[in-house]
């Protein structure tokens, strides 16, 4: 295999995959595919990089082929044919696949169907005992077409809401599916959400339906729900049904309804065919704000865009076993459960990432044999920083992937991935959004890992970098663009009638394109860098920062656990930045760890950035799915009243919020 030609300012590959890999990966299989049947530009041989690079020119400038011959590729079942692929390309509003039928559900169950694979485990379940059970893709299938005849008896039809309080267990797989199924619309929050947040994000969306555990095991402790449950029936007037899902084994509440009493039928799920732009779930934003943002996405744009993601850039088909740490709260579930797409075998783990100690999700993976193993950057740099070697210690030798998203992957994360795990790993930062369920850039099975950056944009995302003035700028940072629409971009935000909250959320600095929020640098060589949130940038004089390079560097400290850093415009003109941080146990902010901090920002990255001010704290602000709460805390800091800052149910932990608007309201009275 040739590679491309190595120029003196382009650093070296971290990892390379080898000539059979390539040839192997599904990408290279589809694209000499696209080449023969669909006009795409014929592969370039020896030259993977060139090869990916055309092809994504093609999938952005052809959409209309690009995702027919994924449809094709994927033998995606449309039970009507559709007219075209995309009737209108604008944003929002854009129209894919008008007049097609199908179903979700019922491809995510058709390896059930090939009676060499049937017994095989669709579902792996695990918790904290790190004892694999399997779920049968026939027993999967038996179970969704029992509990979908079960809904469609209790009156449950196509367009309404069924929803979940539930860990990541196999009943919410089984949940979710049969909604899809009958046409309904799931929706989902972790058992850890207090009532307040649940409701808040339930009651936009009116369910007919709640699952429900009585409680979960999580660090070692038993965690009962029943009162919660209580508040959730008493704030749901539009229940018809409760079903009730005993963990912990305790009697159903009154009325509710017993789940193995709904499951245990033999019956062959009946999958109703549904318009390709149908709803088929409803995931919330953060919500740091206001109610969280209740954003519907669709069948057929979910179906086309995941198999798309899992098949052609996780490189996942049958024979593998895809493990992502998540919670049924975040997108990511939703993404995982999609691997039954491609007949890959989804490993649920219902516990804690770091019980009984920090090694637990390397565990996981090593005791459910996973061959892809996502996780968040954050898990990565705290087994970093516990000095961990799950290479050594443990048999991974089946991962061949490791994946991490929530926030960018370091570059330390990087090179402690391929020295502590396996230097044959391909490492695949990925990053996207709830708001796509989806990845705009990262895993590419076929191109070099770079320390530090993503692989390359995703097949069929016209992915930009864009300046103030909204040219496209490479080697800059720039705001992340979207100039094209996704199939899984959001139908609509629920109870937003007239759209314009969604417009508002994506549209309305660069009108027609999305931009998403983040600040990006795409790089010559075709790669990407992600910098964080662009609504909460670091810019001083001129010379704008994400905060992630802040973190990055800081938290190399070993004196510092986590960190938060706010770039606050002030009335006079003038710009205040504090850098607060959660300090490791026994340490304490003198002026030698001061002077260590400013001095390890000022010499690796600006001295433009070093903090006005550095601030102990008890802990750092999370929302609900892990991510520091930046923007609420500038406008906490800039006096903004906390209940018009934040929604405190969104919050991991809203006491600590009370510091930073004491702050705020102590600098603004002078």
């Amino acid at each position: 295999m040739t590679t491309a030609p190595h120029h003196a300012d382009q650093p070296t590959p971290l990892w390379r995959p080898d000539a059979d890999r390539v040839a192997r990966a599904q990408v290279t299989r589809f694209h000499a595919r696209a080449a023969e049947r669909h006009g795409a530009p014929a592969p370039v041989p020896g030259d993977p990089e060139a090869s990916y690079a055309a092809l994504h020119r093609w999938s952005v400038a052809a959409p209309e082929p690009f995702w027919q011959a994924v449809a094709e590729w994927c033998d995606v079942r449309f039970s009507r044919p559709y007219e075209r692929v995309l009737a209108d390309a604008s944003m929002p509003g854009a129209v894919w696949f008008p007049g097609a039928t199908l179903n979700y559900a019922e491809h995510a169950l058709r390896t059930a169907e090939d009676p060499a694979r049937a017994a095989g485990p669709a579902l792996l379940h695990t918790d904290e005992t790190l004892d694999p059970r399997p779920v049968t893709w026939a027993e999967l299938r038996t179970r969704v077409g029992s509990l979908a005849a079960e809904l469609r008896r209790l009156g449950v039809r196509p367009g309404d809401r069924i929803s979940g309080y539930l860990p990541n267990i196999p009943q919410a797989v089984v949940a979710f599916l049969a909604t899809a199924a009958v046409g309904a619309v799931w929706t989902s929050c972790a058992p850890d959400f207090g009532a307040r947040s649940v409701l808040d994000r339930f009651q936009q969306v009116e369910p007919v339906v709640l699952f429900t555990v009585d409680g979960y095991h999580y660090g070692g402790k038993r965690h009962e729900r029943a009162d919660t449950v209580a508040e959730l029936r008493a704030g749901l007037p539009t229940l018809r049904a409760v079903v009730h899902i005993p963990l912990l084994g305790t009697p159903a509440p009154e009325d509710a309804l017993e789940w193995d009493e709904l499951t245990s039928g033999d019956v062959e799920p009946v999958f109703e065919q549904v318009p390709f732009d149908h709803p088929l779930w409803v995931l919330y934003s953060s919500g740091t704000t206001g109610l969280p943002k209740a954003i519907v996405q669709s069948q057929g744009g979910i179906l086309l865009e995941h198999l798309k993601q899992l098949s052609l850039h996780c490189d996942l088909g049958p024979g593998d076993r895809f493990f992502w740490y998540t919670s049924t709260g975040w997108m990511m579930w939703n993404f995982l459960v999609s691997g039954l797409l491609v007949g890959a075998t989804v490993v649920l783990y219902d516990g804690s990432p770091g019980h009984p100690d920090t090694a637990a999700q390397w565990r996981v993976a090593e005791r459910t044999g996973a061959t892809l193993f996502g996780t968040s950057a954050a898990y990565v740099m705290a087994c970093r920083k516990a000095g961990l070697h799950p290479g050594r210690d443990l048999d991974l030798s089946r991962v061949r992937c490791v994946a991490t998203t929530g926030s960018p992957l370091p570059p330390d994360g990087f090179r402690w991935i391929h020295d502590a795990v396996a230097e044959d790993m391909w490492i695949a930062s990925v990053s996207g959004g709830t708001d796509v369920c989806s990845c705009f850039a990262g895993a590419v099975p076929t191109l070099p890992v770079y320390v530090g950056e993503l692989q390359a944009p995703c097949l069929g995302t016209d992915l930009r970098a864009w300046d103030e003035q909204g040219k496209p700028v490479v080697d800059e940072v720039g705001e992340l663009i979207v100039a094209a629409p996704l199939p899984s971009m959001p139908l609509r935000f629920w109870n937003d009638p007239d759209g314009r909250r969604y417009r508002e959320s994506y549209f309305e600095t660069f009108p027609g394109v999305w931009r998403h929020g983040d600040w990006i640098t795409l790089t010559s060589r075709g790669t990407v860098v992600v910098h964080g949130r662009s609504d909460s940038t670091l810019n001083r004089q001129g010379v704008r920062m994400g905060s992630a390079d802040i973190y990055e560097a800081v938290e190399r400290l070993p004196e510092i656990r986590e960190s938060l850093v706010i770039g606050v415009e002030e009335p006079d003109g003038g710009y205040w930045m504090p850098l607060f941080v959660h300090l490791a146990p026994g340490t304490t902010l003198d002026d030698a760890l001061l002077d260590r901090i400013k001095r390890t920002i000022r010499q690796q990255l600006s001295p433009r950035h070093v903090p006005d001010e550095v601030i102990a704290v008890e802990a750092i602000p999370h929302t609900l799915t892990g991510k520091r709460i930046e923007v609420p805390v500038k406008r906490l800091l800039q006096g903004t009243p906390l209940e018009q800052a934040v929604n405190p149910g969104s919050v991991d932990n809203p006491a600590l919020l009370a510091f930073y608007a004491d702050l705020g309201r102590r600098r603004r009275q002078g």
